[in-house]
């Protein structure tokens, strides 16, 4: 009889865990998925414009320090072959380096609230690290299904001394795995008006890690859009500091 009795008791207990989850907790989780502490990715982003041209590029990536440090190298298009971005402090500091002239440029720090190589992608949104922790005050909302899925969801409020692009995140997170699943952004200066809504889908499991392979960041204001998939990514790949300097960056 016990055995028939421990998959209920083993749920039952989940779910007594999943209520007591605060904002916090949740929003802590699911950082952890956004931010391993290495990484090296493949990637092909695909930029969708309000008349409907797309372009495309493949950039090779590497992220160390839960995502403190990135560096991003250019591989196609041929024009923009081997340019590369460094972003440190959690995209508080980027440089970049355009191999037709050899030259470094170190960027003005509100760069950070640019596009990416015209995306709908900040360099905010790819360099921030633990943003969500750090710049963003969580409040659990009521639970709330997403595309199939049973979520938590939440509201960040970004906090008053932060100086970063969005005054609120609202995030659907998958409460299997705690990837962040939908996440709309806000105005930095209206928080009723949602700038750009992240998807993220196509989860596997990738060095033990739930993975989403597709993620799209949608324009609200334009209807523009940006799709990023993973041709190659792995996890907990031992990489040097040096890799993330600004001499590197011309290699």
């Amino acid at each position: 009889m016990k055995k028939f009795l421990l998959v209920p008791c083993l749920v039952w207990a989940a779910a007594g865990l999943s209520q007591q989850m605060t904002g916090d907790d949740i929003i802590r989780k699911a950082n952890e998925m956004f931010n391993p502490q290495t990484s090296h990715s493949v990637m092909e982003m695909t930029i969708t414009t309000t008349s409907g041209q797309t372009r495309t590029f493949v950039y090779e990536s590497w992220s160390k320090d839960a995502g403190e440090k990135n560096l991003v190298r250019y591989l196609e298009p041929r024009r923009v072959k081997d340019q590369a971005t460094l972003m440190l402090n959690n995209a508080n500091d980027i440089w970049m380096y355009f191999p037709r002239t050899q030259r470094v440029r170190k960027l003005a720090t509100h760069a950070k609230k640019q596009k990416m190589e015209g995306s709908d992608f900040s360099y905010e949104d790819m360099g921030s690290g633990d943003a969500f922790i750090n710049d963003y005050m969580a409040k659990r909302l009521d639970d709330e299904p997403m595309d199939g899925h049973d979520c938590y969801k939440l509201e960040l409020t970004r906090k008053p001394e932060s100086d970063l692009s969005y005054s609120r995140l609202i995030l659907w997170i998958v409460k299997e795995n705690f990837v962040p699943i939908l996440i709309d952004y806000y105005d930095e200066s209206d928080p009723d008006l949602c700038l750009k809504r992240m998807t993220q889908s196509d989860i596997e499991i990738i060095n033990g890690i739930p993975t989403p392979r597709t993620i799209v960041m949608q324009n609200r204001l334009d209807n523009a859009r940006t799709s990023l998939k993973i041709r190659e990514i792995e996890y907990d790949v031992p990489l040097s500091d040096a890799m993330f300097t600004e001499r590197e960056l011309k290699k």
